[in-house]
């Protein structure tokens, strides 16, 4: 999947009114500013059915028509991204010696500089937000919003209803602080021959480091294997194979309050 192709047939937001065009151009991924002055002198690019004489021109990029090599341009100011994170993968944009999320994405999709919203622990898959656009990941992560996470889990123990109460009532973690009220449902139970195993599905409305695994470690058991399957109104698609992505359809931007335009 390319954001490149896919800049060329949607746009997103409202930003600044005008920039230069040799910016814009090399934010979409057209090459670098040298690159674009250099396809002004070959008479390459157009704006407003005009060759452009100066890579620098100041362009409105949501009003007026940019052709590159007779392609219409179509600006995209953000980048919303539905990940299914795989194991053994960090969700951060850079880091030295572990693979990250971005490096998952294609050159195309990394033009615009998106990051993850919020974190998966490295062993924990699932839903994950990539964007460039940092209110919405605000909207998303700030404490005051309380916004809901709903995790699927497989814990080693018997999880009873007298735990469904107690994350109901808030579990104090090893460092002394008590969780907001938490919903948990029972799945499943499995008997293993290291003990019995129970499949469930917890949502909190906070995001402590660590915190699912913290508050079953608080009622004395562990969690052994953890997915993330939804975030606010955001919900996986089921679809995605571990370690793909895709772009927010129009229904999912507009449930995060992101309509197209």
């Amino acid at each position: 999947m390319s954001s490149k192709q896919n800049s060329k047939g949607k746009g997103t937001g409202k930003g600044k009114s005008t920039q230069r065009l040799d910016k814009v151009l090399s934010n979409m991924g057209w090459g670098s500013r040298a690159d674009i002055k250099k396809m002004v002198k070959q008479g390459m690019i157009v704006v407003n059915n005009a060759a452009v004489k100066d890579s620098g021109m100041q362009v409105d990029p949501h009003r007026d028509i940019i052709e590159v090599q007779g392609e219409r341009v179509l600006y995209r100011e953000y980048v919303y991204l539905m990940m299914n994170k795989p194991q053994g993968v960090i969700s951060a944009t850079e880091d030295k010696r572990d693979k990250t999320v971005i490096d998952l994405l294609s050159q195309d999709d990394r033009w615009l500089q998106p990051f993850p919203v919020g974190r998966l622990d490295k062993d924990t898959e699932g839903l994950l937000l990539i964007t460039n656009d940092g209110q919405l990941a605000h909207e998303l992560l700030s404490p005051k919003k309380h916004v809901p996470k709903t995790y699927e889990a497989y814990v080693q123990g018997n999880v009873d209803e007298e735990d469904v109460i107690r994350f109901r009532e808030g579990v104090t973690l090893d460092d002394g602080y008590t969780t907001l009220p938490a919903e948990l449902k029972i799945l499943s139970r499995e008997d293993e021959a290291d003990g019995v195993k129970s499949h469930i599905s917890l949502t909190i409305h906070e995001g402590k480091f660590h915190q699912v695994k913290r508050m079953f470690e608080a009622v004395g058991k562990k969690v052994v294997y953890l997915k993330r399957i939804s975030m606010g109104s955001l919900r996986l698609d089921e679809a995605l194979a571990l370690g793909t992505y895709r772009e927010l359809t129009s229904a999912e931007l507009e449930l995060l309050g992101r309509a197209q335009d």
